[in-house]
């Protein structure tokens, strides 16, 4: 198996993480989606305002993943008031995996996932929560797989079609230190 480098993205990474979110994004829900919803989405949620602000607050993180000098995809993960929806201090919210799609099938997205929770033990935060389109059945077997399980739903909005989010969770209870 190929083994990432994996690097937190700092504010100069803005345009690659803009770049590598929009093409994954497209390449991913293009199929079940109308083109009319994907770009109103990606005209909202993949700008480079958007992205830069996000890479500007202190509670999200994204991390850069690469093979030989190329990126191949991120993580993002938020803490606190940057949790898109539970905002508990003491969960992690891992909002995105993603990998460019002719770097999938390659265990890339397992080794992000396990940089997820090298992170998550490092804080010290009890749960591990994300949100998975219930149509993403790939997505939801990955996460089973590593020992998530759906806990609620919410709607998620692509465009002007409310689409049911599966939330998922991983307790992961480190042990905490005064």
């Amino acid at each position: 198996m190929d083994k990432l480098n994996i690097r937190k993205a700092n504010f100069e990474d803005t345009e690659l993480l803009l770049t590598i979110g929009r093409q994954t994004f497209f390449e991913k829900f293009t199929q079940n989606n109308s083109e009319e919803n994907m770009l109103q989405y990606a005209s909202e949620a993949y700008t480079l305002e958007k992205i830069a602000s996000e890479v500007n607050n202190p509670n999200s993180q994204f991390y850069l993943a690469s093979l030989n000098n190329q990126t191949v995809g991120y993580l993002k993960i938020n803490f606190a008031e940057a949790q898109t929806e539970l905002q508990d201090p003491e969960a992690l919210e891992l909002e995105r995996i993603y990998v460019l799609k002719e770097f999938q099938g390659r265990k890339f997205g397992q080794q992000l996932f396990d940089k997820t929770l090298e992170i998550a033990k490092q804080a010290k935060r009890n749960y591990l929560w994300l949100g998975v389109w219930e149509e993403n059945t790939g997505a939801i077997k990955f996460y089973e797989k590593n020992g998530l399980k759906a806990f609620s739903k919410h709607v998620f909005m692509l465009g002007n079609d409310a689409q049911t989010d599966i939330m998922m969770k991983l307790e992961l209870n480190y042990p905490k230190t005064n």
